[in-house]
């Protein structure tokens, strides 16, 4: 490499900086873009078919309204009573397994998703889940 700059180069470099002219800052614009709407919900407390509903309400909702990611914060069931009714599922009781089933089975509510994952450990991880919407084009 050679340590001889061109003239051009040089009269460029000095007509760069004699401009007043901000450069614009990629990051901060990048970083803008990334703006995600997000919408969550904790279901503690709730019962199967309150918590059902409620989901579904939810989903519809930031659907309409333009929300790109929910936050579903179910609990892991360690506390469920379902261990002592000897007729209901130990597995399918628990919301944590059961709400995902239902949106799963509502095909309405199916065709406005485009995901489900597993929550990070400061959303709540294993005891909640997200939910990706689709963009709503109408």
């Amino acid at each position: 490499m050679t340590d001889k700059i061109s003239d051009k180069d040089r009269k460029d470099w000095e007509a760069f900086l004699s401009k007043d002219d901000k450069l614009e800052n990629k990051d901060v614009s990048l970083s803008k873009q990334k703006i995600v709407n997000i919408k969550s919900i904790d279901l503690h407390g709730y019962s199967l078919d309150e918590a059902n509903t409620a989901i579904e309400k939810l989903i519809n909702n930031c659907f309409t309204e333009g929300v790109s990611k929910i936050v579903v914060v179910t609990g892991k069931g360690l506390h469920s009573q379902n261990d002592k009714d000897p007729y209901v599922s130990k597995d399918l009781g628990i919301l944590k397994h059961s709400v995902p089933e239902f949106i799963k089975k509502n095909i309405n509510l199916i065709k406005k998703i485009n995901k489900f994952e597993d929550a990070n450990i400061e959303d709540g991880g294993s005891g909640a889940f997200y939910i990706y919407l689709k963009k709503n084009l109408l």
